[in-house]
Protein backbone atom coordinates (compact mmCIF):
# COMPACT_ATOMS: atom_id res chain seq x y z
CA UNK A 1 0.00 0.00 0.00
CA UNK A 2 1.31 3.48 -0.81
CA UNK A 3 2.76 5.49 2.07
CA UNK A 4 0.19 8.25 1.51
CA UNK A 5 -2.75 5.85 1.85
CA UNK A 6 -1.17 3.94 4.73
CA UNK A 7 -0.69 7.12 6.75
CA UNK A 8 -4.27 8.29 6.22
CA UNK A 9 -6.24 5.18 7.20
CA UNK A 10 -6.79 2.96 10.21
CA UNK A 11 -5.80 -0.69 10.57
CA UNK A 12 -9.45 -1.67 10.00
CA UNK A 13 -9.60 0.33 6.77
CA UNK A 14 -6.30 -1.15 5.59
CA UNK A 15 -7.70 -4.66 6.08
CA UNK A 16 -10.85 -3.81 4.14
CA UNK A 17 -8.81 -2.24 1.34
CA UNK A 18 -6.82 -5.46 1.00
CA UNK A 19 -9.97 -7.62 1.00
CA UNK A 20 -11.61 -5.36 -1.58
CA UNK A 21 -8.56 -5.40 -3.84
CA UNK A 22 -8.56 -9.20 -3.55
CA UNK A 23 -12.21 -9.29 -4.59
CA UNK A 24 -11.37 -7.29 -7.70
CA UNK A 25 -8.55 -9.68 -8.58
CA UNK A 26 -10.76 -12.74 -8.03
CA UNK A 27 -13.62 -11.35 -10.12
CA UNK A 28 -11.04 -10.85 -12.88
CA UNK A 29 -9.62 -14.36 -12.34
CA UNK A 30 -13.08 -15.88 -12.85
CA UNK A 31 -13.71 -13.73 -15.95
CA UNK A 32 -16.56 -11.65 -14.54
CA UNK A 33 -15.20 -8.28 -15.72
CA UNK A 34 -16.37 -5.76 -18.32
CA UNK A 35 -13.17 -3.84 -19.13
CA UNK A 36 -13.11 -0.84 -16.73
CA UNK A 37 -16.86 -0.87 -16.05
CA UNK A 38 -18.78 -2.41 -13.12
CA UNK A 39 -17.69 -1.97 -9.54
CA UNK A 40 -17.09 -3.61 -6.19
CA UNK A 41 -17.38 -1.45 -3.10
CA UNK A 42 -16.85 -1.75 0.64
CA UNK A 43 -18.10 0.18 3.64
CA UNK A 44 -15.39 1.84 5.70
CA UNK A 45 -15.78 1.22 9.47
CA UNK A 46 -17.03 4.21 11.40
CA UNK A 47 -20.04 6.53 11.64
CA UNK A 48 -19.16 8.70 8.63
CA UNK A 49 -20.88 6.54 5.96
CA UNK A 50 -17.77 6.41 3.79
CA UNK A 51 -17.08 3.66 1.33
CA UNK A 52 -14.34 2.54 -1.06
CA UNK A 53 -14.75 2.25 -4.82
CA UNK A 54 -12.28 1.53 -7.61
CA UNK A 55 -10.31 4.25 -9.29
CA UNK A 56 -11.95 4.53 -12.71
CA UNK A 57 -9.71 3.26 -15.47
CA UNK A 58 -7.86 0.52 -13.59
CA UNK A 59 -8.46 -3.04 -14.80
CA UNK A 60 -9.73 -5.44 -12.15
CA UNK A 61 -6.76 -7.79 -12.55
CA UNK A 62 -4.36 -4.95 -11.66
CA UNK A 63 -6.32 -3.44 -8.75
CA UNK A 64 -4.35 -2.61 -5.61
CA UNK A 65 -5.43 -1.49 -2.15
CA UNK A 66 -4.04 1.97 -2.89
CA UNK A 67 -6.08 2.22 -6.12
CA UNK A 68 -9.31 2.34 -4.09
CA UNK A 69 -10.90 5.77 -3.64
CA UNK A 70 -12.78 6.78 -0.50
CA UNK A 71 -16.01 8.72 -1.05
CA UNK A 72 -18.98 9.73 1.06
CA UNK A 73 -22.67 8.94 0.51
CA UNK A 74 -23.00 12.00 -1.76
CA UNK A 75 -20.15 10.91 -4.01
CA UNK A 76 -17.66 13.47 -2.68
CA UNK A 77 -14.03 12.48 -2.34
CA UNK A 78 -12.83 11.86 1.19
CA UNK A 79 -9.15 12.38 0.54
CA UNK A 80 -6.49 15.00 1.24
CA UNK A 81 -7.32 17.99 -1.03
CA UNK A 82 -3.66 18.56 -1.86
CA UNK A 83 -3.32 14.97 -3.09
CA UNK A 84 -6.45 15.27 -5.23
CA UNK A 85 -5.19 18.54 -6.73
CA UNK A 86 -1.76 17.08 -7.42
CA UNK A 87 -2.97 13.78 -8.92
CA UNK A 88 -6.63 14.15 -10.02
CA UNK A 89 -6.39 11.07 -12.27
CA UNK A 90 -5.88 8.89 -9.18
CA UNK A 91 -9.22 9.92 -7.68
CA UNK A 92 -11.63 9.62 -10.60
CA UNK A 93 -14.72 7.49 -9.92
CA UNK A 94 -17.63 6.40 -12.10
CA UNK A 95 -20.92 8.22 -11.46
CA UNK A 96 -23.13 5.25 -12.34
CA UNK A 97 -21.16 3.03 -9.97
CA UNK A 98 -21.66 5.56 -7.19
CA UNK A 99 -25.45 5.67 -7.74
CA UNK A 100 -25.98 1.92 -7.51
CA UNK A 101 -23.54 1.16 -4.71
CA UNK A 102 -24.32 4.14 -2.53
CA UNK A 103 -28.01 3.17 -2.64
CA UNK A 104 -27.26 -0.28 -1.27
CA UNK A 105 -24.73 0.85 1.34
CA UNK A 106 -27.06 3.54 2.71
CA UNK A 107 -30.09 1.25 2.92
CA UNK A 108 -28.33 -1.95 3.98
CA UNK A 109 -25.55 -1.35 6.53
CA UNK A 110 -25.34 -5.13 6.94
CA UNK A 111 -23.93 -5.45 3.42
CA UNK A 112 -20.37 -4.25 3.87
CA UNK A 113 -19.24 -5.47 0.43
CA UNK A 114 -21.30 -4.99 -2.75
CA UNK A 115 -20.46 -6.52 -6.16
CA UNK A 116 -22.01 -5.57 -9.50
CA UNK A 117 -21.20 -7.40 -12.75
CA UNK A 118 -22.11 -7.29 -16.45
CA UNK A 119 -21.20 -10.83 -17.48
CA UNK A 120 -22.63 -12.33 -20.65
CA UNK A 121 -24.53 -15.01 -18.72
CA UNK A 122 -25.79 -12.60 -16.06
CA UNK A 123 -26.94 -10.04 -18.61
CA UNK A 124 -28.54 -12.80 -20.70
CA UNK A 125 -30.63 -14.09 -17.78
CA UNK A 126 -31.49 -10.49 -16.82
CA UNK A 127 -33.08 -10.14 -20.27
CA UNK A 128 -35.13 -13.33 -19.96
CA UNK A 129 -38.68 -12.66 -18.81
CA UNK A 130 -38.83 -15.63 -16.43
CA UNK A 131 -35.64 -14.57 -14.66
CA UNK A 132 -33.53 -17.16 -12.90
CA UNK A 133 -35.07 -20.61 -13.20
CA UNK A 134 -34.77 -23.16 -10.36
CA UNK A 135 -33.06 -25.72 -12.58
CA UNK A 136 -29.72 -26.18 -10.80
CA UNK A 137 -28.42 -26.52 -7.27
CA UNK A 138 -26.60 -23.22 -7.76
CA UNK A 139 -29.85 -21.49 -8.67
CA UNK A 140 -31.72 -23.03 -5.74
CA UNK A 141 -29.46 -21.15 -3.34
CA UNK A 142 -31.46 -18.08 -4.40
CA UNK A 143 -34.93 -19.64 -4.48
CA UNK A 144 -37.22 -17.17 -2.73
CA UNK A 145 -34.21 -14.95 -1.94
CA UNK A 146 -33.62 -13.14 -5.24
CA UNK A 147 -34.79 -9.60 -6.06
CA UNK A 148 -35.34 -7.92 -9.44
CA UNK A 149 -35.04 -4.29 -10.51
CA UNK A 150 -36.35 -3.02 -13.85
CA UNK A 151 -33.99 -1.23 -16.21
CA UNK A 152 -34.18 2.57 -16.16
CA UNK A 153 -31.16 3.40 -18.35
CA UNK A 154 -27.58 4.07 -17.25
CA UNK A 155 -27.75 4.57 -13.49
CA UNK A 156 -26.97 8.30 -13.33
CA UNK A 157 -30.25 9.41 -11.71
CA UNK A 158 -29.95 9.68 -7.92
CA UNK A 159 -33.72 9.22 -7.78
CA UNK A 160 -33.28 5.61 -8.88
CA UNK A 161 -31.63 4.80 -5.55
CA UNK A 162 -34.97 4.68 -3.71
CA UNK A 163 -36.54 2.36 -6.28
CA UNK A 164 -33.50 0.10 -6.37
CA UNK A 165 -33.34 -0.41 -2.61
CA UNK A 166 -37.12 -0.87 -2.42
CA UNK A 167 -36.78 -3.72 -4.93
CA UNK A 168 -33.79 -5.20 -3.10
CA UNK A 169 -35.60 -5.25 0.25
CA UNK A 170 -33.91 -7.60 2.71
CA UNK A 171 -32.37 -9.84 0.06
CA UNK A 172 -28.64 -10.10 -0.64
CA UNK A 173 -28.82 -10.77 -4.38
CA UNK A 174 -30.61 -9.05 -7.23
CA UNK A 175 -30.90 -9.26 -10.99
CA UNK A 176 -30.87 -5.85 -12.66
CA UNK A 177 -33.13 -6.34 -15.68
CA UNK A 178 -31.40 -5.87 -19.06
CA UNK A 179 -28.23 -5.03 -17.17
CA UNK A 180 -26.53 -7.56 -14.91
CA UNK A 181 -26.14 -8.91 -11.39
CA UNK A 182 -25.81 -7.29 -7.95
CA UNK A 183 -24.93 -9.03 -4.68
CA UNK A 184 -23.77 -8.04 -1.22
CA UNK A 185 -22.49 -9.59 1.95
CA UNK A 186 -21.26 -8.72 5.43
CA UNK A 187 -17.74 -9.83 4.45
CA UNK A 188 -15.65 -10.20 1.32
CA UNK A 189 -16.00 -13.97 1.69
CA UNK A 190 -19.81 -13.97 1.75
CA UNK A 191 -20.08 -11.45 -1.09
CA UNK A 192 -17.71 -13.54 -3.20
CA UNK A 193 -19.73 -16.68 -2.55
CA UNK A 194 -22.94 -14.88 -3.58
CA UNK A 195 -21.57 -13.66 -6.92
CA UNK A 196 -19.87 -17.00 -7.64
CA UNK A 197 -23.09 -18.99 -7.15
CA UNK A 198 -25.31 -16.47 -8.96
CA UNK A 199 -22.97 -16.19 -11.93
CA UNK A 200 -22.63 -19.97 -12.18
CA UNK A 201 -26.42 -20.39 -11.95
CA UNK A 202 -26.83 -17.98 -14.87
CA UNK A 203 -24.17 -19.80 -16.91
CA UNK A 204 -25.96 -23.11 -16.32
CA UNK A 205 -29.31 -21.63 -17.34
CA UNK A 206 -27.98 -20.13 -20.58
CA UNK A 207 -26.39 -23.45 -21.56
CA UNK A 208 -29.46 -25.48 -20.57
CA UNK A 209 -31.75 -23.27 -22.67
CA UNK A 210 -29.31 -23.48 -25.57
CA UNK A 211 -29.78 -27.25 -25.59
CA UNK A 212 -33.39 -26.73 -26.71
CA UNK A 213 -34.58 -29.68 -24.62
CA UNK A 214 -37.36 -29.80 -22.04
CA UNK A 215 -36.12 -28.66 -18.64
CA UNK A 216 -36.71 -30.51 -15.37
CA UNK A 217 -37.96 -28.22 -12.57
CA UNK A 218 -37.83 -29.71 -9.05
CA UNK A 219 -41.04 -29.59 -6.99
CA UNK A 220 -41.55 -26.39 -4.99
CA UNK A 221 -41.06 -28.27 -1.71
CA UNK A 222 -37.64 -29.48 -2.85
CA UNK A 223 -36.70 -25.98 -4.03
CA UNK A 224 -37.66 -24.52 -0.64
CA UNK A 225 -35.80 -27.23 1.26
CA UNK A 226 -32.63 -26.72 -0.78
CA UNK A 227 -32.74 -22.94 -0.30
CA UNK A 228 -33.09 -23.47 3.45
CA UNK A 229 -30.12 -25.86 3.43
CA UNK A 230 -27.98 -23.07 2.00
CA UNK A 231 -28.95 -20.87 4.96
CA UNK A 232 -27.66 -23.31 7.59
CA UNK A 233 -25.71 -22.13 10.60
CA UNK A 234 -22.27 -22.97 9.21
CA UNK A 235 -22.78 -21.18 5.86
CA UNK A 236 -20.49 -18.27 6.80
CA UNK A 237 -17.77 -20.70 7.87
CA UNK A 238 -17.99 -22.50 4.54
CA UNK A 239 -17.82 -19.15 2.70
CA UNK A 240 -14.69 -18.28 4.71
CA UNK A 241 -13.07 -21.59 3.75
CA UNK A 242 -13.83 -20.98 0.08
CA UNK A 243 -12.47 -17.42 0.38
CA UNK A 244 -9.17 -18.60 1.82
CA UNK A 245 -8.90 -21.19 -0.94
CA UNK A 246 -9.67 -18.56 -3.60
CA UNK A 247 -7.05 -16.19 -2.19
CA UNK A 248 -4.41 -18.82 -2.96
CA UNK A 249 -5.24 -18.32 -6.63
CA UNK A 250 -4.04 -14.71 -6.51
CA UNK A 251 -1.50 -14.88 -3.65
CA UNK A 252 1.32 -15.81 -5.97
CA UNK A 253 4.92 -14.63 -5.94
CA UNK A 254 5.04 -10.95 -6.82
CA UNK A 255 1.32 -10.39 -6.21
CA UNK A 256 0.83 -6.73 -5.32
CA UNK A 257 -2.90 -6.37 -4.62
CA UNK A 258 -2.20 -5.48 -0.99
CA UNK A 259 0.08 -2.59 -1.96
Amino acid sequence: MSDTVARSCSEAERAIRCDLAALYRLVAHFRMTDLIDTHITARVPGPEHHFLINRYGVLFNEMRASDLVKIDCDGRLVEAPEQVARHPERYRVNAAGFTIHSAVHLARPDLCFVIHTHTAAGAAVSAQKQGLLPISQHALKFYGHLAYHDYEGIALDIGERERLVADLGNRNAMILRNHGLLVGGPSAATAFEEIHFLERACQIQVQALAGNAELVIPPAAVCERTAAQFQRDDSEGIAALAWQAALRLIDTAGSDYRS
